[in-house]
């Protein structure tokens, strides 16, 4: 469900608002004042939208179509081929994804949720409440700089843009552009569908510009950020896996689990993902070291099949597994209750007793923590610290910690900046992405539905010469993508918020 604190916010701004706007409205004294305030600004009010219009840009934008016409013709000419492919490319999607999703209604595994390409985003649900700030920052930009494409291409073929605006909806923003329709309307189809398609386009280079900038990012900064030498701790979750005096802090480069090097977040993600679907390791131990702490315990059998010897439920200590010294050759197997840090700190990583008379020459013992089925033990190494020892489900210890692969070169540094940076790439990429695939689709108010509308008029003008006939064919076509939308929206809002 929708956080209750965050619908409330959200209800009583925009309740605050509209009820200002309308006493100020029915006000004798106040009204006319108002609205010529509003109109002096260009701003209008409406329930849960507000929008701000203004002409200072369109001098900006005037500039801009007068750089280089050659150029930018080829330019926006690539915008209307892309716009083209990207109108078939994204009702493809839109099946794709309405199977996806109808596939997963249907079925109890709850990774098939995350193979979707496209997604409903809800805020407060599947979005984090802590990263709205990147949301809403990426989605503005992305909206601005699909409106300069549409503005730019316009003045190019002679159509004057009456200003440039942005709104907010509900808690959503965005960009307009306000294009004088007669104009518009006297230009050719091809012309049209210039102006129609840049919008989608620029958001498409946007998304490879973010793109690139995000896989250049460790070049850019690395006069002032290493990377390479580990993953550098940057939040650990308060209360979790991670936290405590021997856990994980700010600041610390992990740079290990278990066997498995770490070089960087994507190494820290891989190898806990290798470790939870591989049998638990091992521990070399000297048997002579062993046999004074050996506390021999009855071990008991739980629910799932395991066995467990430590039954004082220590924090110390753990139980753990081995094949009998007397009887390599059976596969008998002693359980004993042993202090876990002594046992593993310093130790080589086994499978099974001759992994552990390879390496050394001392007679060593490979001992294995027993442990619940789910249950791993790991260790992780952060030097110059001991090793954290952590007990429990992998996953668990992923989402304990955030970690960025940049480590400052300097104490001044602060350890956000690239995280801020990756974190905001990353939003622009999926959402100017998601705009150009949405925006494409042949739906009714989208600019997919003026896309269709000149592309029946630039190719079926001499199949279809009745005018009336190519705009029945335009309805239905238009018809089908917002209904293949819409089912998409509904059922996907339906997965989110109802599962």
């Amino acid at each position: 469900m929708i956080p209750v604190p965050l619908l409330v916010c959200v209800m009583g701004g925009w309740c605050a608002v509209y009820l200002t706007d309308t006493l100020l409205k029915s006000s004798v004294k106040h009204r006319i004042r108002y609205e010529s305030w509003l109109a002096g600004r260009g701003l209008m009010l409406s329930p849960f939208h507000v929008r701000w219009q203004t002409t200072m840009f369109n001098r900006l934008f005037a500039y801009c179509a007068r750089i280089n016409p050659r150029a930018q013709y080829l330019w926006f000419n690539s915008g209307l081929v892309f716009g083209v492919v990207a109108m078939v490319g994204s009702v493809v999607l839109l099946i794709r994804t309405l199977q996806q999703t109808l596939a997963q209604m249907t079925s109890d595994n709850p990774r098939m949720g995350n193979q979707q390409t496209l997604q409903v985003v809800v805020p407060g649900i599947n979005l984090p409440t802590s990263q709205l700030a990147y949301f809403f920052m990426a989605l503005l930009l992305s909206g601005v700089i699909h409106e300069l494409g549409h503005a730019v291409a316009a003045l190019r073929e002679q159509v004057r843009v009456n200003g440039f605006g942005i709104f907010v909806f509900v808690v959503y923003p965005g960009a307009f552009v306000d294009l004088f329709t007669t104009h518009l309307n006297i230009i050719s189809p091809v012309q049209q569908l210039r102006i129609f398609c840049a919008g989608v386009w620029h958001n498409f280079v946007l998304c490879l510009a973010a793109l690139a900038f995000l896989f250049l990012l460790p070049i850019f900064l690395f006069p002032v950020y290493s990377t390479g030498g580990g993953a550098l701790v940057s939040e650990v979750v308060q209360g979790a896996a991670a936290d405590g005096p021997r856990g994980l802090s700010v600041g610390d480069i992990v740079v290990g689990l278990e066997d498995c090097p770490v070089k960087g977040v994507e190494d820290w993600s891989s190898c806990l993902s290798h470790l939870s679907h591989s049998p638990q390791t091992g521990y070399c131990v000297p048997s002579s070291s062993l046999q004074p702490s050996w506390a021999h315990g009855r071990a008991f059998k739980r629910l799932d099949g395991t066995f467990d010897c430590c039954s004082n439920n220590s924090l110390t200590d753990l139980c753990f597994s081995y094949m009998k010294p007397q009887g390599k050759n059976s596969k008998e197997r002693e359980y004993a209750c042993m202090p876990v840090r002594k046992m593993v700190m310093g130790t080589q990583v086994c499978r099974t007793d001759e992994d552990c008379t390879a390496h050394t020459e001392v007679a060593s013992i490979c001992v294995t923590p027993s442990l619940e089925n789910q249950t791993r033990f790991i260790r992780v190494t952060h030097p110059p610290n001991t090793h954290m020892l952590f007990v429990g489900y992998p996953p668990h210890l992923q989402y304990a910690v955030s970690l960025t692969n940049f480590v400052p070169r300097f104490g001044f540094l602060h350890l956000d900046l690239p995280v801020f940076l990756e974190t905001f790439c990353k939003y622009v990429v999926s959402l100017s992405g998601a705009l150009a695939v949405v925006n494409s689709v042949p739906c009714f108010a989208l600019d997919g539905q003026w896309m269709l509308n000149a592309l029946l008029e630039a190719t079926l003008v001499t199949v279809v010469t009745d005018r009336q006939r190519r705009e029945l064919i335009g309805f239905f076509l238009l018809l089908a993508g917002s209904a293949l939308l819409a089912a998409n929206v509904a059922l996907g809002l339906w997965m989110v918020t109802a599962r």
